[in-house]
């Protein structure tokens, strides 16, 4: 008897194993997603009813369709090409060469017997000089992309999705964040919105879209790797506003100036650059957020140039060495202040050498680049709450910004 009970427990067991696999197969092909969950519940609850099974995981939620947020980006993504005159063209490669110098031809008679042809004297033609990407920011036909897409262009020419070309005119650059504002003469376009790239999550999915190598509306897909990055690309002496999104999406040549967007097709950066050995992409890839992307549009837009507010500091980031240095115990992160500027913002605040600067209207400053982030926001003249920390203990005062000439004025 306790065999043949065994047999029948086992055999018991078995047929309820075999129905929970084809309960699940058949709700597979037969429940939509959305019924997922009440499915799940319900078959949990109809198993431990019987004491076989005491728990179901819970199928996940699909939230890596990027399907929705391509289709309502490409079309808002174009292809820049510039043009621009060689430089170095010379009298040799109009016609003119050293035998056809008359000088020559004196001491020395001519080459070809007297018979010189008058050279043609052939206007230079412009050649394709860099590929690039931009963004659709408004119906109207403003565009905007990277300034070293741009730079030293004497002529752009801006194709959309749907394959209709454009010459675009600049409407202004700015060389220290790396952007530039273009227009072309045309309505109705489709628009990418604008998106928080301050609300970006660290592993958050993104999308990157643009051009690379020429190959037009090109999706690719990874997360935000990091905030508030810098990787000191600027050079040349030149003071550089870095404060990138770091994701592992692939960006290569012809990215730049593209989108990159949230699942909910929102835009939340400017593709910028690449961490290579190479020049191709090998893992990192780094955009502008829209949180300064905005701001330098909408100066670019109404002045022509941006209207760069500064608090008037030198400023490096807390390490152990300064915060040893100085005694400094009660924070870890941050920015240090070295120096104060005369007629400065931050001198006429009260803020002083040696304060650790930890937030700009209570959002964190743990390093230089997100205070640069958070300065290059606004405008001189308006008004920003800082919080620092002085002999160990937290402190907040406003701060009107100035401009680097030391005032309030727009120029």
């Amino acid at each position: 008897m306790k065999s043949s009970s065994k047999i029948i427990m086992l055999a018991a067991a078995t047929a309820v194993v075999s129905s929970a696999i084809t309960a699940y197969a058949m709700k597979q092909v037969l429940f939509p997603a959305e019924e997922a969950q009440s499915f799940n519940e319900l078959f949990a609850g109809s198993a431990q009813a019987q004491g076989q099974v005491t728990r179901v995981s819970q199928l996940p939620a699909n939230t890596s369709d990027f399907t929705k947020a391509a289709e309502s980006t490409i079309n808002g993504v174009v292809s820049i090409k510039s043009y621009a005159t060689p430089r170095g063209y010379s009298r040799q490669q109009q016609g003119g060469g050293f035998f056809d110098d008359p000088f020559f031809e004196y001491f020395f008679g001519s080459p070809d017997g007297g018979r010189r042809s008058q050279p043609q004297q052939e206007q230079p033609k412009q050649q394709p000089l860099g590929l690039g990407s931009g963004v659709i920011i408004s119906s109207d036909g403003y565009i905007v992309t990277n300034n070293h897409v741009i730079d030293e262009a004497e002529r752009l020419e801006v194709t959309l999705n749907d394959n209709r070309t454009f010459d675009a005119t600049v409407v202004g650059s700015d060389p220290t964040t790396d952007l530039a504002l273009i227009k072309i003469d045309t309505k109705d376009l489709p628009v990418i919105p604008m998106g928080d790239s301050e609300a970006l999550k660290v592993g958050e999915w993104v999308l990157a879209v643009g051009n690379p190598f020429g190959f037009t509306s090109t999706v690719t897909a990874g997360i935000v790797s990091a905030k508030g990055r810098s990787i000191g690309s600027g050079g040349h002496g030149r003071m550089n506003i870095e404060s990138y999104i770091q994701t592992d999406a692939a960006v290569n040549s012809g990215n730049s100036g593209g989108a990159l967007v949230n699942l909910a097709g929102e835009l939340i950066g400017i593709n910028t650059a690449i961490y290579s050995q190479t020049g191709s992409y090998a893992g990192y890839s780094f955009a502008i957020p829209t949180s300064i992307v905005k701001k330098i549009v909408s100066d670019l837009k109404q002045f022509g140039t941006v209207q760069r507010a500064v608090l008037g500091v030198s400023i490096s980031e807390l390490t152990n060495e300064i915060a040893k240095e100085h005694g400094i115990t009660a924070v870890t992160k941050g920015v240090y202040v070295g120096e104060i500027s005369d007629r400065s913002s931050a001198k006429e605040a009260g803020l002083q050498k040696n304060d650790v600067i930890i937030s700009i209207n209570d959002i964190p400053t743990d390093n230089v680049a997100q205070l640069q982030e958070q300065v290059a926001k606004y405008r001189p003249g308006d008004k920003i709450k800082v919080t620092y920390v002085r002999d160990n203990k937290t402190n907040s005062v406003n701060v009107q910004l100035r401009n680097l000439q030391g005032t309030t004025q727009v120029t």
